[in-house]
């Protein structure tokens, strides 16, 4: 009986991987490309017949899960998913007709739940990559490579756009920004693109911004309901985890903080909107789970014309320091994010049973991470720095247009916080005074936290340079800060990350002056800056690009997003360890 059970589960996972892929492949056919009337209604009608089969497959596996060896979490997710599916067909049975021909369900919750089962599909064969051999850097660099091709892929379906449709290197250009979080744009997306083809920019940006393997390895755990050693193992490197004991939970843990900061900044961004300037109430939500996402992921991306510097919401203060919250809070990083929850609740604990049994109740040493304090106070110094010197750069510049103090505050933290990887911009770029931009191009180059969704060097190995300064002209032989001595692996690392960075954002300066020799160099510049760090800025010159500096561009962001000391670990053979050391010389310098 197990083994008939078990021999049936199969066959319905094979049935819903196939039945899965075929049904989105009808449904991008659908949205993106038929404009048939009749095609239309008879794609409507099998999509119908798919979302049944579903709804159910998804009965069939929730009933026979408590008579297999499944996990309590698979059975869980198996549940959900079959709730889902007849909460969207009992809600819409008072509008089914089958002689009127009124439609099943409401289309964009039938769309969704087909691209949940292949997400979920999908999710869980990638847990079968450890019977093969993968490098998980090599991996975690394929992994990116494969969304660029399929949003490539997607954004070339003629109903992306409203006008003409995109060349394949705009489509690639727009897929890797989206991707890599960047926000450069070729094309005004909130002008010429549909509602589908922002859609498609969205759900880049949200898998870009976590890591494909992150969300499909989230997802693949959730609803297979087991991770082998060597899923552990692989995970462990993609995701920075040095605890294999740690990956399941810092996954759920990635993902849960993920959607609750998305969430929580959204009702901020909401409740932050005049409805009168929407035409509905689902364009106003629509509005802030596309602004919520990009922020929170560092992508830069607006619905908007000119972005935030837009009239309608160039003055509205509330949303702009909502979306600073975002995107202040996914560039820290994960770690940091824990870390914090973990102090407070200890706080919280302690507090409590102090006040009530005069003692505390846990002992632990050292909450706060080491690399957690690094980011804190680098990123506190950093934050108070850009804002003061924008504040007094720009104030007889762009806060002239800004009345009161509050308005000038928060548009120069906004300016200061932003190079930073985030890549909004509530002022016009080519309105800043020439100091604020060189400051705009340090801030680019040092970017967000290790472990964020944002870009750049880091912040921690920018702190381990002006370390090493202090640390040699005070003619030490090692970095030492909050009682510990930095390793020296990590000094040769974040040079080599500092060597390279500066290596690649001058050839890639170089390129872009062949290809486009037209163009400002200072432009050319700041797009390199922007592009690498994936910032997302520009002084206007992205569109002028010749197909040839698009491609630069596209390889910069690339480069950026994945990190060039990362590509060459996937792709340099690592050298043998030996037993022996060479003499020791010293260099002039």
């Amino acid at each position: 009986m197990d083994e008939k059970i078990r021999n049936l589960r199969k066959l319905l996972d094979h049935l819903l991987i196939a039945m899965s892929f075929v049904c989105s492949l009808v449904v991008v056919f659908h949205l993106g490309y038929n404009t048939d009337p009749e095609i239309e209604r008879l794609t409507n009608r099998i999509l119908e017949w798919c979302f049944l089969f579903f709804a159910l497959a998804m009965a069939a596996k929730t009933f026979t899960a408590f008579k297999s060896k499944s996990s309590v979490i698979s059975r869980a997710g198996e549940a959900l998913l079959l709730f889902y599916f007849l909460a969207v067909i009992i809600a819409d049975s008072y509008h089914f007709s089958a002689v009127d021909g009124t439609e099943l369900v409401k289309p964009e919750w039938m769309y969704l739940g087909i691209f949940a089962i292949l997400i979920i599909e999908v999710s869980k064969q990638t847990l079968f990559f450890d019977k093969f051999y993968f490098n998980p850097t090599l991996l975690f660099v394929l992994s990116f490579l494969a969304l660029i091709l399929i949003g490539t892929a997607l954004l070339l379906l003629p109903k992306t756009t409203y006008q003409q449709q995109l060349t394949f290197v705009d489509a690639l250009f727009l897929a890797t920004s989206a991707v890599c979080i960047t926000g450069l744009s070729v094309v005004d997306i909130a002008t010429e693109f549909t509602g589908f083809g922002q859609t498609i920019i969205l759900v880049l940006v949200q898998i870009g911004g976590l890591g494909i393997m992150t969300f499909t390895g989230f997802f693949g755990y959730f609803f297979s309901g087991g991770f082998s050693y060597k899923n552990q193992l692989m995970f462990t490197e993609l995701i920075g985890e040095n605890k294999v004991s740690s990956v399941i939970s810092t996954l759920y843990k990635i993902i849960l903080v993920t959607f609750f900061f998305e969430i929580l900044g959204g009702v901020f961004i909401y409740l932050s909107l005049d409805p009168d300037q929407f035409e509905s109430r689902a364009e106003q939500l629509y509005f802030t789970i596309f602004h919520a996402i990009t922020a929170f992921c560092n992508a830069g991306f607006s619905t908007l014309p000119d972005g935030l510097s837009n009239t309608a919401v160039r003055f509205n203060y509330g949303l702009h320091l909502s979306i600073i919250g975002l995107y202040v809070m996914g560039g820290l990083g994960f770690g940091i994010i824990f870390n914090s929850y973990e102090f407070i609740k200890r706080w919280a604990f302690n507090f409590y049973y102090k006040l009530r049994y005069r003692r505390h109740f846990i002992y632990r040493a050292r909450v706060i991470a080491f690399n957690s304090k690094i980011i804190a106070y680098t990123s506190f110094f950093l934050v108070l720095f850009s804002f003061v010197l924008v504040f007094v750069l720009e104030y007889n510049h762009t806060l002239r247009a800004h009345e009161s103090i509050y308005g000038k505050i928060v548009t120069a933290l906004f300016i200061g916080t932003s190079p930073r990887s985030a890549g909004f911009n509530t002022v016009m770029m080519g309105g800043l005074a020439f100091p604020t931009v060189m400051l705009i191009f340090l801030l680019m180059w040092i970017g967000a936290a290790p472990g964020s969704t944002g870009g750049g060097i880091k912040v921690t190995t920018f702190a381990l340079a002006i370390l090493n300064i202090f640390t040699v002209t005070r003619g030490k032989d090692r970095i030492e800060v909050f009682g510990r001595k930095v390793s020296d692996n990590s000094v040769s690392r974040a040079f080599s990350i500092i060597s390279l960075s500066l290596i690649f954002l001058g050839a890639a300066i170089f390129m872009l002056s062949v290809t486009d020799p037209d163009q400002n160099l200072l432009s050319l510049a700041f797009e390199t800056f922007s592009a690498y760090s994936t910032t997302g800025l520009s002084l206007g010159v992205t569109p002028q690009l010749s197909s040839a500096g698009r491609l630069v561009i596209i390889l910069t962001m690339f480069v950026g997003r994945v990190g060039s000391l990362t590509l060459l670990v996937a792709f340099v053979r690592k050298a043998k360890p030996t037993n022996y050391q060479l003499p020791a010389e010293q260099m002039n310098f």
